[in-house]
């Protein structure tokens, strides 16, 4: 697989993400949105965006992993939250999870609530594989 972002110069400055992600592969691998749930089911986290997102991140880590594919086959991210405003806990929480890869498309879609009322934040993904 390949991936090229591309940030046009005539655009605003993407500090966060990439405008777009030309990908050529032969596998397309989508990821549902992944919360911050332990494997008993339990929200982890509560009331804390920050862990919910570490939890979430670790989340679609384990889903990538049975796929086979790493954070730079990642095309595009969106994430849902209850706390869109909150960009700069997004943005820092999901750059160490992803260890300094380059950032993908991705949206941040505010919400009135998730699945269950203690969750904070969704992520899903999709990805490309050669």
């Amino acid at each position: 697989m390949t991936r090229r972002l591309v940030n046009p110069p005539e655009m605003h400055p993407a500090t966060s993400y990439s405008h777009l992600a030309v990908a050529q592969g032969h596998t397309l691998v989508f990821i549902a949105g992944q919360v911050a749930l332990d494997a008993d089911m339990n929200v982890v986290g509560p009331g804390d965006l920050r862990k919910q997102i570490e939890v979430t991140m670790a989340n679609l880590k384990l889903a990538m992993d049975a796929a086979g594919v790493g954070w730079d086959d990642i095309v595009r991210r969106t994430i849902y939250t209850t706390r869109p405003h909150d960009l700069q806990t997004i943005t820092s929480t999901i750059r160490e999870a992803t260890q300094g890869a380059a950032n993908p498309p991705q949206t941040i879609v505010g919400v009135t609530g998730l699945a269950l009322p203690d969750l904070m934040v969704e992520i899903e993904c999709t990805a490309v594989l050669s």
